[in-house]
């Protein structure tokens, strides 16, 4: 009769793998991880679209709104949902109001032209308004309707989650950061702001509608970009 050996340091094993996790699942198949991370990417995008169309809806409800009933439509934003790059203008002028996109017309032709500077092409990186509907006659947006606008865009934020913010105008300077001095003044510099507990780095520079009515401060806006690249460098950014 011949005695059956038993691996007891194989059953140990196993037992000890049943303590810490029930559910493991034993292949000779190797792991794709590559396909993993695919489809990780892939469930984020869907969830920041299925975000996105409810911060639309909220935005089409908003009631008593002046700079809503006097516009054709909404704008949003448009861009890769993934970037680390979100860029906020002022508020969609009347070429934006009548396409339904963002920056367009001469006014996108020098956003290009200064992102193009600093090897950034505009589908890379995210674009969005301060305010979401053209304000009548183009006129600036009053501060009770860019705080009033300032909640949607925080929460638009916080759904992209960039790693920089790039706010351009004054307008998208006061709905994220509350400040209210002159662009001027605060322009170039890097500060911090924080929405949902997470801390946001960004940049205020003008926008190019205000760089095409004075370009003398084209010179300035260039050095913000450079700041821009630096930045995204140190931070290991690739677009």
């Amino acid at each position: 009769m011949t005695k059956k050996m038993i691996n007891q340091n194989s059953k140990f094993q196993k037992e000890l793998i049943n303590t810490v996790e029930s559910e493991f699942i034993f292949s000779n198949k190797p792991i794709n991880r590559f396909k993993i991370i695919e489809n990780q990417k892939n469930n984020q995008i869907i969830d920041k679209k299925e975000q996105i169309i409810q911060l639309k809806n909220k935005l089409n409800s908003i009631e008593d709104c002046v700079l809503r009933k006097n516009s054709k439509n909404l704008i949003l934003g448009e861009g890769n949902l993934n970037s680390p790059i979100m860029l906020i203008g002022e508020a969609p002028g009347p070429e934006e109001d009548k396409s339904g996109l963002s920056f367009k017309g001469e006014t996108g032709d020098l956003l290009d032209k200064m992102l193009n500077a600093i090897n950034i092409r505009r589908q890379n990186i995210y674009l969005s308004y301060a305010i979401n509907f053209r304000p009548p006659e183009d006129r600036k947006p009053t501060s009770q309707e860019i705080k009033r606008y300032s909640t949607y865009l925080k929460e638009h934020i916080s759904i992209i989650d960039p790693k920089i913010i790039i706010l351009m105008g004054s307008t998208a300077m006061e709905a994220v950061t509350s400040i209210t001095n002159k662009i001027s003044a605060e322009r170039g510099n890097w500060k911090e702001t924080i929405i949902e507990n997470k801390t946001y780095p960004l940049i205020i520079t003008f926008n190019p509608s205000y760089l095409i009515r004075f370009p003398e401060n084209k010179k300035h806006s260039w050095e913000d970009l450079k700041k821009l690249r630096q930045k995204m460098e140190d931070l290991k950014l690739k677009i």
